[in-house]
């Protein structure tokens, strides 16, 4: 129902539907309250360099993997990244919380327990990220953060700010919220660093943008059924994901020559068994952010093979140069690592 609600939401803030005009005061009123809300916000200086990806829409726009590119490229250049979130979709029963492999996405998000798995490196959540990103300055080996979303958590200083936008959806009708996707207006793209479209078309509304596109990699298996039987080039599989754009998901599989029945559900859901199961027993192939919120227990009790689809932010050498230019080189000599 969830999903059902946000896909219909989606498509009207697309077409700019007609029952959307009564919203629009509602949306004037969010606009006073987000200008407020950034007026009376106090960020004091930031320990470390903090470099937020984040967007002014609502949805699914890419963020998680372009933090992970820009992490790993950090990690190449010298640097030692930590990483803070929110943790939307985790409930902890104490924060900040240092977030590992073994951290349970209930209480982390899953987004932070993805971005801890793929990058080895600390990750911390607090809803307050002021907070997180102190937590990250206490450790002594971190010598700068990255904000997993945050445009908009302006408690928290920042030294470079990065806005990542659907290039498939882009703005939709271009209204704040309830009337539109907008968390924030337009005009916030002005002011940003740089704003990275994700696949689709040129955006009028950021004419220099970065582009980036989403490289798939290699299926992974993740029962016994997917590793006792390759998943052949061109097989029908079922795409099933619990995230913000679901269609580019199954847009990717298809791109790698398989042919896709998408199967969605609300985004930062848990997939249950009887989402992941159908009566034909295709091959079905999740994404790394369900994957990391699936139980042992589901995937023993699937019987059709269940694969996991990676995905990477790829961008120019030229923007990769100028992020460097941005930030200057690592602090030399390195940090001392507390014990």
């Amino acid at each position: 129902m969830r999903a059902a609600l946000e896909r219909w939401l989606l498509a009207a803030w697309q077409r700019d539907s007609g029952w959307l005009l009564p919203l629009r005061p509602l949306a004037a009123l969010y606009a006073v309250a987000a200008a407020r809300r950034r007026r009376t916000a106090c960020a004091g200086a930031a320990a470390l360099p903090v470099l937020v990806v984040g967007n002014i829409t609502v949805g699914g726009s890419g963020k998680t993997p372009l933090l992970i590119a820009i992490a790993e490229r950090l990690v190449a250049d010298g640097w030692r990244p930590g990483v803070v979130s929110r943790g939307y979709g985790g409930r902890a029963r104490r924060y900040p919380l240092a977030v590992d492999e073994s951290t349970a996405p209930a209480e982390c998000g899953d987004e932070p327990r993805l971005i801890a798995e793929r990058t080895g490196l600390p990750v911390v959540v607090d809803p307050n990220r002021s907070a997180a990103v102190a937590a990250l300055a206490a450790r002594g080996d971190v010598d700068i953060v990255l904000s997993d979303d945050g445009l908009q958590h302006y408690a928290m200083a920042r030294t470079v700010e990065l806005a990542v936008v659907d290039g498939e959806r882009q703005f939709g009708n271009a209204r704040l919220l309830p009337a539109g996707p907008l968390r924030e207006p337009l005009s916030r793209l002005d002011e940003v660093d740089w704003v990275v479209i994700n696949g689709g078309q040129p955006c009028p509304a950021a004419p220099q943008a970065v582009a980036m596109k989403l490289a798939a990699g290699a299926l992974r298996p993740l029962n016994s059924a997917a590793r006792n039987r390759p998943l052949a080039a061109g097989s029908a599989v079922h795409a099933v994901a619990a995230i913000g754009n679901p269609q580019r998901f199954a847009d990717t599989l298809a791109d790698c020559g398989y042919q896709v029945a998408l199967h969605s559900a609300a985004d930062h859901a848990e997939l249950t068994l009887a989402q992941l199961r159908f009566n034909d027993r295709l091959p079905v192939v999740i994404t790394e952010k369900d994957a990391v919120k699936l139980s042992e227990q589901t995937v023993a009790a699937l019987i059709a093979p269940l694969w996991v689809l990676p995905v990477s932010a790829e961008l120019t050498e030229h923007f990769w140069q100028q992020l460097s230019e941005r930030l200057g080189a690592p602090p030399q000599p390195p940090l001392r690592i507390n014990p």
